[in-house]
């Protein structure tokens, strides 16, 4: 079932002066519960792309539907993780999960408890009570993730969400978050400029060509391994970089 539609959607940036065309004609389709990952060369568009799909950009011209209805803001239907955790230092783990809630008003009795039932499901229980500088880098993101999904969105954005861990944390986040997303059932949109991480997560990987961006080639990602660490161990793991690198580099 198709989640989200990216229709011949065109983004053109004007001033009095000029126009900068970042998107043209894109056509992107996420079927429930995918895990799709957005690659191309850098400075391509890919954040604007995500900023279209979250709502706060408009195409001008196309459009972007989730279950067919015009994206919005507002609407809640989308989550969006971005490069750094922003975790309040003078908060505990808790209180910045929940914030989010309560800043939106939506936090009850229920949302509350689905957002602590997540900490303690995800092995973040027992720091509840911790502030973010007692916690390692991929607990943080850990966190996160939950403060995210707290919303119950029905997308998942995640902007370069491991680009500010070291390459061995990265290893383990990248498991983490990935295992948690397939747990929740969730539909995740990965933007990342890392093509090992886009082939040791993902279902589909979409290749965007450079600015004004739009899709290139798609590549369905054939390796059953269930981790992204156990993607990177499989003989396939190569091959499948090697044929993205050259198309995002051709």
């Amino acid at each position: 079932m198709t989640l989200l539609a990216v229709n011949h959607a065109d983004v053109i940036y004007q001033t009095e002066k000029s126009e900068t065309e970042a998107v043209r004609d894109l056509n992107v389709t996420v079927d429930e519960g995918e895990f799709i990952a957005l690659v191309g060369p850098s400075g391509c568009g890919k954040t604007t792309i995500l900023s279209m799909i979250a709502g706060l950009l408009s195409p001008t011209s196309g459009s972007v539907t989730i279950d067919g209805e015009p994206v919005s803001a507002a609407s809640g239907n989308v989550g969006y993780m971005l490069q750094r955790d922003n975790l309040f230092e003078w908060r505990t783990i808790e209180s910045n999960v929940l914030l989010g809630l309560s800043v939106q008003k939506k936090l009850t009795d229920e949302s509350r408890a689905y957002a602590v039932g997540m900490l303690d499901k995800y092995g973040l229980g027992e720091f509840r009570d911790a502030y973010p500088t007692q916690l390692s880098g991929g607990m943080r993101q850990r966190a996160a993730l939950i403060r995210t999904l707290a919303f119950k969105p029905r997308l998942l954005l995640l902007d370069e969400p491991f680009s500010a861990v070291d390459f061995q944390t990265r290893m383990k986040v990248c498991d983490d978050v990935h295992s948690i997303i397939k747990n929740e059932k969730k539909t995740a949109l990965l933007v990342t400029h890392d093509i090992s991480e886009a082939v040791s997560m993902a279902d589909k990987i979409f290749v965007l060509t450079k600015r004004p961006a739009t899709v290139k080639t798609v590549f369905d990602i054939d390796i059953t391994a269930e981790t992204p660490l156990k993607r990177r161990e499989s003989p396939r793991f190569s091959e499948w970089f090697d044929r993205v690198w050259k198309e995002v580099t051709l």
